[in-house]
């Protein structure tokens, strides 16, 4: 049993935790023997009052006895709903040390990304990605955890932190495994919903010692009141010590202290005296004695609960109304009451027990009108509306157009730092104000941009709210479609954003507006893998983008479109890239097309990269996407966007042949799409090229573990997928040897393609391997389907798409006839930019002609490559040519 000081009180939580303070004191301990060694994180959960709070402090002890840096922080009832509230308070004593130029210096990139959420940087002017602030706040505290080290960071009351603090902590938890920082992390079991609770589930998983605090013993009760009030006390009387508190040793404490300012005889005669003593230690029994302490200091501990932690004096006695003479009298009176202690940050309430016994005491009208008083008196401090809104959120609704406007000032500053849930709550507060008619449709609309990035359903309900209101101007209906069309699509229900999109464009005259729905149209068409009449789709874009100039962005979308239909369908590759150049501005992305704007769904620039890529324009589209990921990491998105950036670099280094560079760039976008969610379209996309990557570099069974893991099967969503999955997946079961199966995805490839109209063949290459795989049983047949893509091929005009034709009609030839064509097949391919299809055509031309020297050259291409398969296949019959 861990002994407690004499008299002292508050070591009495200490009592029976030998375990915990054993496995705090080896992970300090390891934690500050070698700057090379992992913290990890410990987590202990309890009821309230069960000792958490004691026993981070003594943590804390132990930590700074071995001189580790020790920064703590607890969660608060009363402040859940301030964005980020935690965590900046956790890292308040490194914050205030820096100056800005030291701050920006030491985080670098990452300053401008987590700097607004912290407060210690302006807000860009764009919504800021919650995963990429988040992800911004894992590197600050990494790169601190290096500054300070031996780091050990203290989290009270978790179940009382902010959503946003509670990612970042999941995050953080991942990677303790490789960071010198130790995390300890208390809460109460069950306290936590939603996300919140998700997220401390995480935190659970990765605690290397996970445990549940128990209530004392009799033993132990027995002996904390003999340490606290001498060891006459009698043994009936500690047994009703531990009776009255069911062992709870907050409660325990407070009897004890109470027996002590009584002056009560601790032996059998005064039991009977302790549950009336213990009364007042919560609920009404506490009520009644912060009364007794007069009007003054409870109208004062009234105003220090609804400020909630961290109590400035200054505001506190602004809010209750009183002089500061007056209100300093007061917290005086209430420390020696021990409802309140003075901390480091201001005022803080002894235990959580108290604040929310106080903050429920208040009566429902009062506690409303100081709410609005303390939004008033938080915003007159200079604080902001985002500071304010929490406030703002608890007062009731009364038609105050002024508080609809605070609200979605606050809102507004939310979303700028990465908190869109605390946007979502604000404005949602606001429509039940409500707001005045001639800007309800403008709030319906902006709590729609508000939710578009993390609930796309949410987005739907309210844009079409907002559209079926009056109130929004043609320019920002037009947005409303767009947005709303791309939340259906996310959701899918693509033909229903196609609906919508229709519909409204035939309201409109012509005009950019009505060019821009169009635009749009066309774009989710382009992605619809279903679509019935392609051709007829194909005919009307060309139709509408052949004269166009790319005068404004409506126009340079539509040429996009009209670029990348062109690129699917196999039409000629000069015209796809001339479309293409049309549509940049001095050969960039037009200002509001950037990959960060918004008005515009990043698909288009996707789409955009995709139609240099597969026209052999590989170097503008490699720049096209190596700014994409740029942009998306300064600007701090780390979601679906940065993941299908990654995906399209990745590929575009496949296309160049710079397999292990594809292979980590396409991993990289999976890791990142896992993140976002699971089963998405985009996991198919990133798995299709990573696949299609691992078959050129010879690692089979590596590709078919990554199809088992992501479901790479039929059936996939509706949408088209660049390069065409069940292409991929046709050739990869080939493959594995499953040949009945991939047979059959290539002709249901073949059929669903040619009914579509797109007959690129480089990006979708099934003729190709359905000719080899039926060259022995169905030749004449193989022969017809390379004499179509061969004419495809040429259509198209690429040396690529040549090359790779002319190499597939070689295999099907022998003798002098095969050399000549492989031949060809190199000589293309050595002028394309695809340097993996040049080495197997090498290589194949280097066997079909008993040649060294070009067995040479395509072994010396597939290592530079990392084509492991061919590398070996080529070496294989070096050694035959050379018997």
């Amino acid at each position: 049993m861990t002994q407690g000081r004499p008299g002292g009180a508050a070591w009495a939580p200490l009592w029976e935790r030998e375990d915990e303070l054993a496995a705090a004191t080896q992970a300090v301990e390891e934690l500050c023997a070698d700057v090379t060694t992992a913290g990890g994180l410990l987590t202990f959960s309890g009821e309230a009052g069960i000792g958490k709070t004691a026993l981070l402090a003594e943590v804390r002890r132990i930590a700074e006895a071995r001189r580790a840096t020790v920064w703590s922080v607890r969660g608060g009832e009363a402040v859940t709903s301030v964005p980020f509230n935690v965590v900046r308070q956790l890292l308040q004593p490194a914050l205030v040390s820096f100056s800005p130029e030291e701050a920006r210096e030491y985080l670098g990139d990452w300053y401008e990304i987590a700097g607004p959420a912290l407060g210690i940087a302006e807000p860009g002017g764009h919504q800021a990605d919650p995963q990429g602030v988040c992800d911004g706040l894992v590197e600050v505290v990494s790169r601190l955890a290096q500054l300070k080290w031996p780091l050990v960071l203290l989290i009270d009351d978790a179940h009382w932190a902010d959503q946003e603090t509670l990612h970042w902590l999941a995050t953080f938890a991942q990677r303790l495994d490789e960071l010198p920082v130790l995390v300890v992390v208390a809460r109460r079991p069950g306290e936590a919903i939603g996300e919140s609770a998700r997220h401390l589930a995480t935190v659970a998983d990765h605690a290397r010692s996970f445990a549940t605090l128990q209530a004392l013993t009799p033993a132990a009760a027995a002996g904390l009141t003999r340490a606290t009030l001498g060891e006459h006390a009698d043994a009936p009387f500690c047994r009703e010590v531990w009776a009255v508190t069911g062992g709870n040793p907050y409660e325990s404490v407070e009897l004890l202290a109470k027996v002590q300012d009584s002056e009560l005889e601790p032996v059998e005669g005064s039991a009977d005296e302790l549950r009336a003593l213990n009364r007042t230690a919560r609920g009404r029994g506490l009520v009644d004695r912060l009364k007794g302490l007069g009007t003054d200091a409870t109208r004062f501990a009234w105003a220090a609960a609804i400020l909630g932690s961290g109590i400035s004096l200054d505001l506190a006695a602004s809010l209750a109304v009183m002089p500061i003479d007056t209100a300093e009298r007061c917290a005086e009176r209430l420390c020696a009451a021990r409802i309140l202690v003075t901390g480091d940050d201001g005022l803080e309430f002894v235990h959580p027990l108290i604040a929310t016994t106080v903050y429920r005491s208040i009566p429902g009208a009062t506690r409303t009108a100081m709410h609005g008083v303390a939004a008033a008196v938080v915003a007159r401090d200079g604080q902001g509306a985002a500071a304010a809104s929490r406030h703002l959120l608890e007062v009731h609704p009364d038609d105050d157009p002024e508080l609809v406007d605070q609200l979605r000032q606050a809102a507004a500053e939310h979303l700028a730092v990465g908190a869109p849930d605390a946007a979502r709550r604000c404005l949602e507060r606001a429509l039940r104000e409500p707001p005045l008619p001639e800007i309800h449709a403008r709030v319906l609309y902006e709590l729609g941009c508000a939710t578009l990035l993390t609930s796309p359903a949410t987005t739907i309900s309210h844009l079409r709210e907002a559209l079926s209101v009056r109130g929004l101007d043609q320019e920002l209906r037009v947005d409303a479609v767009c947005r709303l069309s791309q939340a259906l699509v996310h959701n899918d229900q693509l033909e229903e954003g196609l609906r919508a999109i229709a519909e409204e464009a035939e309201r409109l005259d012509e005009g950019p507006a009505r060019l821009r729905l169009q635009a749009v149209h066309y774009m989710w068409e382009g992605i619809h893998a279903g679509e019935e009449d392609s051709p007829g789709r194909s005919r009307r874009l060309a139709a509408l983008a052949g004269p166009l100039s790319g005068r404004d962005n409506a126009e340079r979308a539509l040429l996009i479109l009209r670029a990348f239909d062109a690129m699917t369908r196999g039409e000629n590759a000069e015209l796809v890239v001339e479309l293409c150049d049309r549509a940049l501005v001095n050969g960039r992305l037009a200002p509001g097309l950037g990959w960060t704007d918004t008005e515009w769904s990043f698909e288009l620039r996707l789409m955009l990269g995709g139609s240099y890529a597969f026209s052999d324009r590989l170097d503008r589209a490699e720049s096209l996407f190596t700014e994409a990921v740029r942009a998306y990491e300064t600007a701090g998105w780390s979601g679906g966007h940065l993941a299908l950036s990654h995906a399209f670099l990745g590929y575009v280094y496949r296309r160049r042949g710079r397999l292990h560079d594809a292979e980590r760039s396409l991993r990289e976008s999976l890791r990142l799409a896992d993140r976002v969610g699971q089963g998405l379209p985009m996991h198919w996309e990133a798995a299709s090229m990573l696949i299609d990557t691992l078959l050129a570099r010879g690692h089979v069974d590596e590709a078919g573990a990554v199809a088992d893991r992501y479901g790479f099967a039929p059936p996939s969503a509706s949408t088209i997928y660049v390069p065409d999955a069940p292409s991929v997946r046709g050739r990869l079961l080939l493959a594995l040897g499953r040949t009945e199966e991939g047979l059959n995805e290539l002709e249901a490839t073949a059929k669903a393609l040619t009914a579509r109209g797109q007959y690129n063949t480089v990006l979708a290459p099934w003729a190709y391997d359905l000719a080899r795989a039926l060259a022995h049983e169905d030749p004449k047949r193989a022969g017809h389907l390379v004499a179509d893509a061969r004419m495809q091929a040429e259509r198209f005009g690429t040396d690529t798409a040549i090359g790779e034709a002319l190499r597939c009609a070689a295999s099907l030839e022998t003798g002098a006839k095969s050399v000549a064509l492989y031949r060809q097949a190199a000589t293309y391919l050595e002028a394309s930019p695809c340097a993996y299809e040049h080495a197997v055509a090498r290589v194949e031309y280097g066997i079909a002609a008993d040649s060294a020297v070009e067995l040479e050259r395509g072994l010396t291409l597939a290592r530079t490559c990392g084509a492991d398969g061919l590398a070996d296949r080529a070496l294989d019959h070096l050694g035959l040519v050379r018997r």
